[in-house]
Order: C-alpha cells, then sequence, then structure tokens
C-alpha cells in the first residue's frame, strides 16, 4: 500500500511516499532556511508564498523517485495542524485537488501524530504502550501512546517549546538563525557547569517552562556581555575574529544543559507515573547531540527502551505524515473535501 505524504505544517516543502506505513521510498525536503536567515526566524508570509512555488516540483520528485504515478497510490495523506495557518493551507488545498481529480482517497494527519510514528521506520519498532516525548521549535510535550489512535497527553509547554528557546537565546547572542544547530556545535566545546541557569521542573506537573531561562540568559549576557562591544551583528564569528571565545561556548553549553536537564527528568517522572518501560523522542531538537546521548544514557542506567529516529527523520517531513496516514486509512479514517486546516490542532 503506497501513501503519498504532503506536509507544509511550517517552512519546509515536503513530499514523500511510503509503503505499509514503515518503508520509505522517497523523502523529498526544499528548506527554506536561506530565506528566512537574514529575519531572524520564519516569516510566514514568505512561508506560504515560497510553499505555493515548490509544492508541485517537490511532489513531482517524490513521486519521480519512487517511481510511481497517481495511479500507484492508495491514499494521499496531509498534515492539517497544528502550523502556520498559511502554510497548512498550501498543502491542503494541493491535496484536496490531487484527491478529487485523481479519485484518491484523502487523509489528514496531525503533525504531532506524524512525529510520533517516524520512529516507525528503523529497526526496532516501539512496542505499545509507550511514552512520546515530541520536542520541536514550536511544541515540547509528553504523551502516553497506546495504540494508533489512544494518546493521552502527559504535559506541554506553558510557555515557550525547548526549538522556540534555542533560536531566541541564538538571537540575542547575535549567532544566527536557526539558533539550535549552532548553539549544539559551541556547546560542545563549552562547560556546561560553567553558568548556573535555572531548570524548571514545575514538580507538580510534567509541564515545561522555558520562558525563564531564556530570561536568564539575557539578563545573564547584559550583566556579563562574551566581548566588548556585545556582537550584535556578527555574533560568534565576528567575536572569533576580535580574539576570543568570548564566552559564547560556556553560554551555549550552561543553557542547552539546562534544557536537556528538564526533557530528561521530565521523561523520567512520566516513564515512572505511568509505569512504562519505552519512550521515543521525535521533533527537530531531537537531532540535538546532547539530548540524544542524554536519552541513551537514561536506557542504559534505568534499564529502558528508547527510539531515537535518525538526524533526518527527526525535522519536519512528510515520511511521518505518510506513516500515520497509513494506519489512518487501515482504520478507515478518510477525510472529506470540506477538509480545513488548524493553526491550533489538539492530538
Amino acid at each position: 500500500m503506497l501513501i503519498l505524504g504532503i506536509d507544509t505544517s511550517c517552512d519546509d516543502t515536503s513530499a514523500s511516499v511510503v509503503e505499509d506505513g514503515i518503508r520509505i521510498i522517497s523523502n523529498i525536503i526544499s528548506s527554506q532556511t536561506e530565506i528566512h536567515k537574514k529575519y531572524g526566524g520564519i516569516v510566514p508570509e514568505l512561508a506560504s508564498r515560497r510553499h505555493i512555488e515548490m509544492i508541485w516540483p517537490v511532489v513531482d520528485e517524490a513521486l519521480k523517485t519512487a517511481g510511481v504515478e497517481f495511479e500507484d497510490l492508495s491514499g494521499i495523506a496531509v498534515c492539517h495542524g497544528p502550523g502556520l495557518i498559511g502554510s497548512l493551507l498550501v498543502g491542503c488545498s494541493f491535496a484536496k485537488a490531487i484527491g478529487y481529480s485523481r479519485g484518491i482517497p484523502l487523509i489528514a494527519v496531525n503533525h504531532l501524530e506524524g512525529h510520533m510514528f517516524s520512529s516507525f521506520f528503523e529497526r526496532p519498532v516501539p512496542a505499545f504502550p509507550f511514552i512520546a516525548l515530541i520536542v520541536s521549535g514550536g511544541h515540547t510535550c509528553l504523551y502516553r501512546v497506546d495504540r494508533f489512535g489512544r494518546y493521552k497527553e502527559l504535559g506541554k509547554t506553558r510557555d515557550d517549546a525547548a526549538g522556540e528557546a534555542y533560536d531566541k537565546v541564538s538571537k540575542l547572542l547575535g549567532l544566527g538563525y536557526p539558533g539550535g544547530p549552532v548553539i549544539d556545535r559551541l556547546a560542545g566545546n563549552g562547560n556546561p557547569k560553567a553558568i548556573d541557569f535555572p531548570r524548571a521542573y514545575l514538580p507538580e506537573s510534567l509541564d515545561f517552562s522555558f520562558s525563564g531561562l531564556k530570561t536568564a540568559v539575557l539578563n545573564y549576557v547584559k550583566s556579563n556581555p562574551p566581548i566588548p562591544p556585545f556582537p550584535h551583528s556578527g555574533g560568534f564569528a565576528e567575536a572569533k575574529e576580535k580574539g576570543g571565545k568570548g564566552g559564547f561556548e560556556d553560554i551555549a553549553a550552561s543553557f542547552q544543559s539546562a534544557v536537556v536537564d528538564v526533557l530528561v527528568r521530565k521523561t523520567e517522572w512520566a516513564l515512572k507515573k505511568e509505569r512504562i518501560k519505552s519512550v521515543t523522542l521525535s521533533g527537530g531538537v531531537a537531532a540535538n547531540s546532547e539530548l540524544r546521548r542524554r536519552m541513551i544514557k537514561m536506557r542504559d542506567e534505568k534499564d529502558l527502551s528508547v527510539f531515537i529516529p535518525s538526524v533526518s527523520l527527526c525535522t519536519d517531513n512528510a515520511a511521518m505524515i505518510a506513516a500515520a496516514g497509513y494506519h489512518h486509512l487501515m482504520a478507515g479514517n478518510v477525510a472529506g473535501l470540506d477538509l480545513n486546516p488548524k493553526a491550533y490542532l489538539t492530538l
């Protein structure tokens, strides 16, 4: 059974052909990073316009790479939320048009559900039930997954998502966008104990909060400029040219340590509370080297099963949408042509 997946939830235009929900035949992604980099973050209007330009070329490339035609497809799975509404409209409109004109079943997929199933492309696959930690630029949440379609939200962010905090800290340090990769690289050369940034453990719940940490970094930088004058424009590269680390590595390492400590601790609490010994990690921040290392360490120390997709499957991609779409189709969950995207969509 071949499913065409389409994802335009944020700034990447992606299309993928997946067989039986577990084998990726093609997975094409058109990145918009270069477009948004100069603005220090995603500009929704520019993102939606770029999706309009790229949606057909990307889908066409996915089909050609897979060696299939529309007639070979069993369904078209499209992400209909949550995400940027203008971006979502492009993907949903395109999927509905193709589905209607070619007579192919349309499948609506929640973006978070897609992330959950990104761990099913590699072996071994998670066994139900498991705890799903989803960490990205827009989401930081914990779910109990008992089976396909049965999810229980255990905790979510009360303010900034972890990936959002990375981007904002990178911006205030003048390090550019996206912030996750550059902070991860700098942290590798820094001391994670150099600065005692706060950890919002919120022991009364499994929710997350990173806004206070972001503010703590801002206050620290104001009181302890990495290098005078504070490099608003050139960032780390400018500081290096002026002859020194400027404290960027230690700030990055200490900030990252605070984020990862909270993510891992909350996951441990969720596993204990739900009496489950298996966890999946997904979302763009799942590509972070320190988070991956700490999750593996937790696995070894706690005798757990931890499933982490390859880095290429952590960020937004259409393969995960197709994987979830396969299960929806098998369950008979087909969407109508009245399908509308939703910027805010619960799971």
